[in-house]
């Protein structure tokens, strides 16, 4: 064998010592690919059909967010049906996932490939994946040898997501030794901002608490209260979703709580709110700081004792449901302007959340491109879709107004554009393939036009005004078109256009 005992023990140790799993993994392939000389490896999760990369060395960052779902990746489903170790032959017609994602060697394809498929018991956990650009670059490793390492991996790996679910509270009595894959929502990024939110969301989930969910439009709100639902004993319970800015007010009160039929024109028959819907399970109510304070009374009342009416019945109902609320408006500012109930406020701020903005989160702006770019690639059957290192540099640089949203739109267009000029299902995105100088230009311009005493509200709202008459300009006066490219829904700029003064 060409392993020496002192390689092995070496390995081993590395996967022993160490603060966290994170820093041990990284040590594994960063040692992996050293003793085995290849030009890329990685240690992958494997969950709900999709396999989630934990550790990369020498593969582009973006890989980190990348998930690869089985079906689009025919080489990872054939590692994940082997069960022992699989070598891909030089010329295998099945195009390898991380082609073009190794950094220097972007044009070209990956020639040498392994697959160590990890398992606790007879669960399929993850992947040791090894990749080189020589054919021959593992010929002289046994696969008597490669089982060792797989072995000391899924061993390894199979105590964190162990403990991981330990930490979360969420193990059930008499469950099995070994881990156990569970799809679940999933928030990609490693900056310090997303770890600290990740740990308050996975305290908060354990309990029963109403959670008000704070953040700029577009930073993924609604994906902390579906991960705060998924961790929580109400998992099994619906999660109901109700987005209060889209509500007019006339139809506001029966969406929350029901009607009995002819309670108004148009109520031909009984009809459940959300809350009912919800009942045992979580409520979602987005953008909370739109409604009104009449409902904002009555919702509090629900909150307080749990009972509500239907519109037109005297009867009262009772239900069981936590609240989970949103908004992008500062609530305690709300408050002291009358706009929103003090009351209402304290009981839904139990345990306050706050989602950062994406121009704070660094380089998970990288790993969320990935994230995209994968999804894109699925979507439109492509066979490839990477990130030059000029196309990364330039999504660092931008400031995201609009967020993980702006982001995600920016990679779906610049993958069309590219993918149209190229004439080719291998894409590869330029900084020229997004249009982003243009917003910058207008928030320096609007920025600069700004009295030197002016606070950041009237500061917001100036800049505001100036992007949706500007937008609305170009669209020809019209709102539903202003709405489109602005990315909001058209009842929220209405709104939005209304307290700005742009409308009466």
């Amino acid at each position: 064998m060409s392993f020496s005992l002192n390689v092995l023990a070496g390995i081993a140790i590395e996967l022993q010592s160490g603060i966290g799993h994170a820093d041990r993994f990284q040590r594994l392939i960063a040692t992996l690919r050293q003793v085995l000389a290849c030009d890329a490896s990685a240690l992958l999760r494997y969950e709900a059909r999709q396999f989630i990369p934990l550790a990369i060395d020498g593969l582009a960052q973006d890989v980190l967010g990348r998930r690869f779902m089985l079906e689009g990746h025919p080489r990872l489903e054939a590692i994940a049906r082997a069960g022992d170790v699989v070598r891909f032959p030089a010329d295998s017609g099945l195009p390898d996932p991380y082609d073009g994602l190794i950094p220097g060697q972007e044009s070209l394809k990956v020639h040498a490939c392994v697959g160590l498929p990890l398992f606790a018991g007879q669960n399929l956990i993850g992947a040791l994946t090894l990749d080189g650009m020589s054919p021959d670059q593992f010929d002289t490793f046994s696969d008597e040898e490669l089982r060792l390492i797989a072995a000391l991996a899924a061993g390894a790996l199979n105590n964190a997501l162990l403990i991981e679910q330990l930490e979360s509270q969420n193990m059930l009595l008499g469950a099995p030794a070994a881990f156990e894959p569970v799809a679940h929502s999933e928030m990609i990024g490693l900056s310090p901002g997303m770890a600290a939110l990740k740990k308050e969301i996975d305290i908060v989930a354990a309990s029963d608490l109403n959670v008000l969910i704070s953040g700029e439009t577009g930073t993924g709100k609604e994906l902390v209260a579906k991960a705060i639902h998924e961790g929580s004993a109400r998992a099994a319970s619906p999660l109901v979703y109700l987005n209060c800015a889209a509500l007019p007010e006339s139809v506001a009160e029966s969406e929350l709580f029901g009607h009995v039929k002819g309670a108004f024109t148009g109520a031909i028959s009984n009809r459940s709110g959300k809350f009912e819907m919800a009942d045992n399970g979580t409520l979602f109510l987005d953008e909370i700081g739109e409604l009104t304070l009449s409902l904002q009374a009555k919702l509090l009342r629900v909150l307080q004792y749990g009972d509500l009416q239907r519109v037109g019945d005297d009867r009262s109902l009772r239900v069981d449901v936590r609240v989970l609320a949103a908004t992008n408006r500062d609530l305690r500012e709300e408050v002291l302007a009358g706009r929103f109930r003090a009351d209402l406020y304290h009981r839904l701020s139990v345990f306050p959340l706050s989602v950062p903005p994406l121009r704070e989160r660094g380089d998970d702006v990288v790993l969320l491109a990935g994230y995209f770019c994968e999804q894109c690639r699925l979507r439109l059957g492509l066979g490839r879709v990477a990130l030059s290192p000029g196309a990364r540099a330039h999504l660092l640089s931008y400031s995201w107004p609009g967020n993980v949203r702006e982001l995600e739109h920016a990679i779906h267009r610049a993958v069309i554009l590219a993918r149209g000029t190229r004439n080719s299902d291998d894409v590869v995105l330029e900084a020229r393939h997004f249009a982003l100088s243009d917003e910058q230009t207008l928030m320096v311009q609007t920025a600069s036009a700004l009295s030197a005493g002016q606070n950041l509200r009237n500061a917001t709202e100036d800049f505001q005004r100036a992007l949706i008459a500007r937008t609305l300009e170009e669209s020809g006066g019209s709102w539903a078109a202003c709405a489109r490219a602005l990315e909001l829904d058209v009842a929220n700029l209405h709104r939005l256009a209304k307290r700005l003064g742009l409308k009466r």
